[in-house]
C-alpha cells in the first residue's frame, strides 16, 4: 500500500474536526468521494487520499481482492462500507482518525496487542510502508524533496526493505541493489578491494552513497547492510535533489536509511555460515523509553570471519552501529554512530592483455589471481546528528551534521599482464595507504502553501562537504616481476608490510558547498504535479607537497544545475512522468603539457532526459522508462594540444521492471534493461561511435519467492541473472561473453519454545559458472557459494 501524502493545512483541520466529532458521538459530515472499482489495495489508497484518514490493514487482506465503486457525498464510514460490500472484510474507524481494516477488531489481537503482519497507509513520519510482498517500499526519499510515494515520483526509484536485505543474506550493498534491478550492473566478483557497480551504464563510487540523505558518512570501500532499514536507489543524475556527490557519480544515487527503534521491543540474534568456512553473528536490539515511547535506542552488532569461497581467500567484517532518536510533538532528533572494519586476505584481482593476445578462457571459479598474502583493511567510523522542527503546521526546518574517518590499507597486484596464449602472466605488487577525514552538513526548510487551485510544496536546501586526504603509495615491491600462469598460479614469499605503519602527510583536500531551491506545484485535485528547481554548486580542491606546501594552484569553480519534472496520475493506478535533470562532477585544470596549461574548468554537467510510466495493479507494480544521458569527458586534442571537456559518452536506454505479489503466495521482482553506451565524441574521432567498455547492452533479471502450500512456513526462492557480452577494449575488437547465473534458496519460519525462528539457506551461482567479471581487470566472478543463517526473536 502507498502512504498518504499530506494535502495541506485545510485537510488537516478537517480531519481534526471529523475526529473530534466522532469522539463525542456527533454525526460526521459527509465528504465527496469518487473512487472507481479497482484492485482493493489501490482503492484503499485513494480512500486515504480523499478522506484524509490514515489506513492500517493486514498485509494479506487486499491480495487478489477488488473494490466496489464509491461515488457521492458520504461519511468515511459509509464510503468504506460501500467499498468493502460483499468482501466480508471488517473495518473500524478509530477516534484518532485511523481506519483499521481486515482483522478481528479490525487490526488488533484479542489481547489488545497490534498484529505484526500489517501495512500502514498515512503515517506522517518515518519511512514509507512496505508494498505488497514486503520486498520494496511504497515510496522513498527523493533527495531534498523528501519522501514521496512511487506513483507521485517523476523519476525511476526503488526502496528495498529491511526484510528483503535480510532474506538475501546480503553481505554488501551491491548484493542488494544488483540482483533484480535491470538498471544496475555489477561485476559479480567477490573479495575485491571495494564494491563495484554501475547504474544506467555509469560507474558509481561507494564513497558517493549517502546515509539519511547526507554524503560523506558512509563506509568508504564496502558497506555491510545490517545497520540500515532501507536501501534506496534513485536512477539517473540528481544534482538538484542531492547536490554533487564527493566522487562525482552521475548514473544514480544510493541512499541508506539508518535503523531506529520501532514501537515494539526488538531482540533478534542471527547465526550465519558461508562457504567455505566463514561463520558470523548479528545481534539487533531495540527499545523505546518514556511515557509515550518518545526515546528510542537500537544497536546492531555484526561479526563475520573465515575462509571465503575462493581458494586461499579469507574475509572478515566487524560492525557496530547505534541509532538513537527522540520524538516530540513538533520536533524530532536522532543520532547515529557506527564503527566498521572490513578485511580481506588474498584479494581478488584481474589481468590485462599484451598486444595481440586474445581473451583467454576464464580459469576455475575458485582461482585466486593474486598472491594469498595480499590484503586490504578498511576501518570506518562516523557520527551523524539530525534534527527536524515543525515551525508551523505547514513549514518544517531540518538540519544534519556528520563526521567520518576512513583508514584504508592494502597490498595488491599493480602489474598483471597475460603475455601469451597459454595464459602465462607477469605480476608485481604495490602497497597503498589512504586516510580520509570528512565533515558534512545538510540544512533546509520544507513547506507548502496554496495559490488559487494550485498547491505548492517548496524546499530550500544547503549542503556542505569537506575532506582532507592523506595518501601514500609504494610501487612494485618485488625486485622483479613474478611469472606464473592464470590456470595454475604459484606464488612466492610475502613481501614486507612495513609500509602499513608509514607516516602519511596530507596530500589533498576538497570542499563543496551548494544551495538549491525546488517547488512542486500540484493541481487537478493533486493528479498533476510539476517540479522545477535550481542548485548552485561550488567546488574547491587543493593538492599538497610532502613538506606541507601547496602543490600548484587550488581548483576553485562552480556551476548551476536546473531540473524540471512532471508527473500525471491518469488514474489512481497509473501515472506517467518526464524529467530533465543534470548531474555534476568536479572539472579539472589543464595539465602543464597542454597549450592552455593551468586553465580551470567548471564542474562538468551530465544531462538526462527521461520519460516513463508506472502502473500499480494493487499488489504488483510495473515501471517502464526511456532515457538518454550525455556525460562529457576530458582529453587533450592530438592536433591543437588543447585540453578540454570535448569528449562525450551518450547512454540511451529502456528499462522495464516489476515487483510485488502475483498471488498471495507468489512474489516477483525483476525486469529487462537495454542500454547503448556510445562514445559520441572522442579525441581526433578515434573510436567515435564505439561502445563504452565494461557494460552489457542487455540485462534480464528475475527473482521469485513461492510459499509452498503443502508445508506451512516454507518459502522456495529462485533468482536468474542474464547479461549480454561486454567489450573490454576501446575499439571493440575484444569482448567477454554474456552469462546467465542462477541462485536458489529456501526460507522456513517456525517457532521454538514460543519464539519465532527463521532459517534461510541459499546457493548462489548454482552451476559454478566460470566467467570474467565485467572486464579482465575485475577478475573472476564469484564461485558457487552456500549461505546458511538462523534468526531467533527473543
Amino acid at each position: 500500500m502507498k502512504p498518504y501524502q499530506d494535502k495541506g493545512l485545510t485537510r488537516i483541520r478537517a480531519l481534526l474536526l471529523t475526529t473530534a466529532l466522532a469522539a463525542m458521538g456527533a454525526p460526521v459530515l459527509a465528504q465527496g468521494f469518487d473512487i472507481a472499482a479497482q484492485p482493493l489495495a489501490s482503492a484503499l489508497n485513494a480512500f486515504g487520499r480523499q478522506s484524509g484518514l490514515q489506513v492500517s490493514m493486514a498485509a494479506s487482506v487486499a491480495r487478489g481482492m477488488s473494490s466496489r465503486p464509491v461515488h457521492g457525498a458520504l461519511s468515511a464510514e459509509q464510503a468504506l462500507a460501500q467499498m468493502l460490500a460483499g468482501t466480508g472484510i471488517p473495518f473500524r474507524i478509530t477516534a484518532d482518525g485511523t481506519a483499521l481494516i481486515g482483522t478481528a477488531e479490525a487490526g488488533q489481537a484479542a489481547d489488545g496487542s497490534v498484529m505484526l503482519d500489517t501495512l500502514t497507509i498515512g503515517a506522517t513520519g518515518g519511512t514509507p510502508a512496505p508494498y505488497a510482498g514486503g520486498q520494496v517500499a511504497t515510496g522513498g526519499r527523493v533527495g531534498m524533496l523528501g519522501n514521496k510515494e512511487v506513483l507521485d515520483t517523476p523519476f525511476s526509484t526503488v526502496s528495498y526493505t529491511e526484510s528483503y536485505v535480510a532474506n538475501r543474506q546480503a553481505h554488501s550493498i551491491q548484493e542488494v541493489i544488483a540482483k533484480t534491478d535491470p538498471a544496475v550492473f555489477t561485476s559479480g566478483s567477490t573479495g575485491m578491494i571495494n564494491e563495484s557497480y554501475s547504474i544506467r551504464g555509469f560507474g558509481s563510487a561507494i564513497s558517493d552513497v549517502s546515509v539519511g540523505g547526507l554524503f560523506g558518512v558512509s563506509p568508504y570501500w564496502r558497506i555491510s547492510p545490517e545497520a540500515f532499514e532501507r536501501v534506496e536507489v534513485l536512477k539517473g543524475p540528481s544534482a538538484l535533489l542531492n547536490g554533487m556527490p564527493p566522487g562525482g557519480s552521475v548514473g544514480g544515487t544510493v541512499n541508506l536509511v539508518p535503523k531506529h527503534a520501532p514501537d515494539e521491543p526488538l531482540t533478534n540474534v542471527t547465526l550465519s555460515y558461508a562457504s567455505d568456512a566463514q561463520i558470523g553473528t548479528h545481534v539487533d536490539l531495540a527499545r523505546r523509553f518514556g511515557a509515550e515511547g518518545q526515546f528510542g535506542l537500537r544497536a546492531n552488532g555484526v561479526w563475520r570471519d573465515g575462509d571465503g569461497a575462493v581458494k586461499d581467500q579469507k574475509m572478515g567484517t566487524r560492525l557496530f552501529a547505534l541509532g538513537m532518536d527522540w520524538r516530540g510533538e513538533r520536533a524530532r532528533l536522532s543520532a547515529d554512530l557506527y564503527y566498521s572494519r572490513d578485511h580481506v586476505d588474498g584479494l581478488n584481482r584481474g589481468v590485462s592483455l599484451a598486444p595481440g593476445i586474445g581473451v583467454p578462457r576464464a580459469p576455475d571459479t575458485d582461482t585466486l589471481l593474486n598472491p594469498p598474502w595480499t590484503f586490504s583493511t578498511t576501518k570506518d567510523r562516523a557520527a551523524i546528528l539530525r534534527g527536524e522542527f515543525d515551525v508551523t503546521d505547514s513549514v518544517t526546518a531540518y538540519a544534519a551534521l556528520g563526521f567520518s574517518h576512513s583508514d584504508f590499507d592494502a597490498m595488491a597486484a599493480s602489474t598483471y599482464q597475460v603475455f601469451n596464449e597459454a595464459g602465462d602472466f607477469r605480476t608485481n605488487v604495490s602497497h597503498q595507504r589512504s586516510i580520509y577525514s570528512r565533515r558534512t552538513a545538510d540544512v533546509g526548510l520544507r513547506g507548502q502553501f496554496t495559490t488559487g487551485e494550485v498547491r505548492h510544496e517548496w524546499t530550500v536546501n544547503a549542503t556542505y562537504y569537506d575532506h582532507d586526504n592523506k595518501f601514500g603509495f609504494a610501487r612494485n615491491m618485488m625486485a622483479q616481476d613474478w611469472i606464473t600462469n592464470i590456470y595454475n598460479p604459484v606464488w612466492g614469499p610475502a613481501v614486507d608490510r612495513g609500509f602499513s605503519h608509514a607516516h602519511l602527510d596530507r596530500t589533498g583536500s576538497q570542499r563543496t558547498q551548494s544551495i538549491g531551491f525546488a517547488d512542486t506545484m500540484s493541481f487537478a485535485d493533486d493528479r498533476a504535479q510539476v517540479t522545477f528547481g535550481l542548485r548552485r554548486q561550488k567546488v574547491v580542491t587543493t593538492s599538497w607537497n610532502p613538506d606541507g606546501s601547496r602543490a600548484g594552484t587550488p581548483y576553485d569553480a562552480g556551476a548551476t544545475t536546473p531540473a524540471i519534472a512532471a508527473n500525471w496520475r491518469l488514474t489512481d493506478q497509473v501515472s506517467i512522468y518526464a524529467n530533465y535533470i543534470e548531474g555534476l562532477s568536479a572539472g579539472a585544470t589543464a595539465p602543464a603539457t597542454a597549450e592552455n596549461a593551468g586553465e580551470v574548468f567548471a564542474p562538468y554537467k551530465t544531462r538526462q532526459k527521461e520519460i516513463g510510466a508506472k502502473w500499480d495493479m494493487g499488489s504488483l507494480i510495473q515501471t517502464l522508462s526511456l532515457y538518454e544521458i550525455r556525460k562529457p569527458s576530458s582529453y587533450t586534442d592530438p592536433i591543437t594540444n588543447v585540453f578540454s571537456f570535448g569528449g562525450e559518452q551518450r547512454n540511451r536506454g529502456a528499462e522495464w521492471s516489476v515487483v510485488g505479489a502475483l498471488r498471495p503466495d507468489l512474489r516477483l521482482m525483476g525486469g529487462l534493461g537495454y542500454v547503448e553506451p556510445e562514445l559520441t565524441r572522442t579525441a581526433g574521432g578515434v573510436n567515435q561511435g564505439k561502445m563504452a567498455t565494461g557494460m552489457p547492452k542487455v540485462q534480464a533479471k528475475l527473482g521469485a519467492e513461492w510459499d509452498l502450500p503443502s508445508v506451512e512456513g516454507l518459502t522456495l526462492i529462485g533468482n536468474a541473472t542474464y547479461m549480454s557480452k561486454q567489450y573490454i577494449n576501446a575499439d571493440n575488437t575484444l569482448s567477454i561473453g554474456g552469462r546467465t547465473v542462477y541462485d536458489l534458496g529456501a526460507r522456513y519460519v517456525t517457532t521454538v519454545q514460543d519464539r519465532p525462528l527463521t532459517v534461510k539457506a541459499s546457493l548462489t551461482n548454482v552451476t559454478d559458472k566460470a566467467y570474467w567479471a565485467t572486464t579482465l581487470f575485475s577478475g573472476l566472478g564469484a564461485p558457487r557459494t552456500f549461505l546458511l543463517s538462523a534468526t531467533m526473536a527473543f
